[in-house]
């Protein structure tokens, strides 16, 4: 290794000139295993086509090896050359040793192109070939994985288990808890959770078993994972909304506010956090800080439907109608207009006494609201006070459908 370090302190320089010289001078001197290391540490750091240019060299002085044409291959799809990789891949016979492999390289590439029947094609004649190989069965377990087929990715991983705890620096525990949590088998991915938290405490990991946990509606054992790790790492952003979601599900309504205000500190550009505190500041029958962090994920985003909706139930809850004309107007002259705020604002006008611009909205309004029951009384009882009797029977009608056991509707224009 001792010969490499030049390489290396050439390599952080990128002088691409001297680097060139340098490998040169070792293919005509230096050892061929020292020389099969270079190309790994050259792949390593980024230098995809130098490292080609050794294996190149040691192919020429072995042309039997056929590890060494799988490794060019491999280096020649990072570099998109597939043609390449393919024809140097397709020249190793069946009946060497490194076979396998060189399918499982070809499995990769069909995988990664998006020919997932292909690869598994592959990746099941290798297995054919090494029955017990736990590399190839991972593999397997992968592709089902990618391909949504996680029952089955599931039942590989879990064979594997029992003979090894991780390969290829995977932790199998984690990538079953993964496979269960992505096919919502929430229940099943815990245990494995649990297992490689035992190995290792991360973020991560914290994170994606506190939200099995709250599927299940495991909820104190959500929060207490949660609250580890924001301790640990303050800003995992996600895990605010996940922490401050939790204890509302355990009516811990101040201590949700607290969590998601937490999350604001971090981050006050997410526009979601002040949704969830309007809500949950409602809830708490905090209506001012509710309408302030309302107001402020409506700054964030003119168009968010969901604070704009609860926002306008607010002030017409509170009366509050010169502010939801305001409201209104504010968006327009955003260019956002939403129907579902013309029912608020009808009544907003009518209580302001603005009959006309009243009437304009609940026109507006009826056009997707008929068959909102507490619309249409309302706008019954308007057009009524307004003297638009033929309109109101019309509305009369509806309602009857809608509601032939309320007598008030047929009793109405008798």
């Amino acid at each position: 290794m001792d010969n490499l370090t030049p390489f290396i302190q050439t390599m952080e320089e990128g002088n691409m000139e001297k680097l060139g010289t340098m490998i040169d001078n070792f293919l005509l001197n230096g050892d061929p295993d020292e020389q099969y290391q270079l190309a790994d540490l050259l792949t390593q750091f980024g230098f995809i086509q130098e490292a080609i240019t050794v294996l190149e060299h040691l192919q020429f002085l072995f042309p039997e090896e056929n590890q060494l044409k799988i490794d060019q291959a491999q280096l020649y799809l990072e570099m998109d050359k597939e043609d390449e990789a393919l024809e140097m891949l397709t020249t190793i016979e069946k009946t060497s040793d490194a076979y396998p492999q060189a399918l499982l390289t070809l499995a990769d590439y069909y995988q990664m192109i998006g020919l997932y029947e292909v690869a598994e094609q592959k990746i099941n004649e290798a297995i054919t070939l090494l029955p017990k190989e736990p590399l190839l069965m991972y593999a397997k377990g992968e592709l089902l994985f990618e391909t949504g087929r996680y029952l089955e990715a599931a039942r590989v991983m879990e064979d594997l288990l029992p003979h090894q705890d991780s390969i290829q620096a995977v932790d199998l525990s984690l990538k079953l808890a993964e496979i269960y949590s992505a096919g919502a088998a929430y229940e099943e991915a815990i245990p494995y959770y649990t297992e490689a938290l035992k190995k290792e405490v991360a973020p991560d990991v914290l994170f994606h078993a506190a939200y099995a946990s709250f599927q299940v509606q495991h909820f104190e054992t959500a929060a207490k994972q949660l609250e580890d790790l924001l301790q640990i790492d303050p800003d995992y952003f996600s895990g605010y909304m996940l922490l401050a979601e939790t204890y509302a599900m355990l009516e811990k309504n101040e201590d949700a506010l607290k969590a998601i205000t937490d999350g604001i500190t971090r981050d006050e550009y997410e526009k979601e956090y002040y949704l969830f505190a309007g809500k949950i500041s409602l809830k708490l029958g905090k209506v001012k800080e509710a309408e302030t962090f309302l107001r402020e994920a409506i700054a964030l985003d003119p168009e968010y439907m969901d604070a704009i909706f609860i926002l306008s139930s607010l002030f017409s809850t509170e009366e509050k109608d010169e502010e939801l004309v305001e409201l209104y107007e504010t968006l327009k002259q955003e260019h956002f207009e939403w129907s579902a705020m013309y029912p608020f604002l009808a009544a907003a006008y009518e209580r302001l006494e603005s009959y006309e611009k009243a009437y304009e909205f609940y026109q507006l309004a009826y056009t997707e609201h008929k068959e909102d029951v507490p619309f249409l009384e309302k706008y019954v009882y308007f057009l009524l006070e307004e003297g638009k009797r033929a309109e109101a029977k019309d509305i009369v009608l509806i309602l009857q459908k809608l509601q032939p056991e309320n007598s008030e509707w047929f009793e109405m224009f008798e």
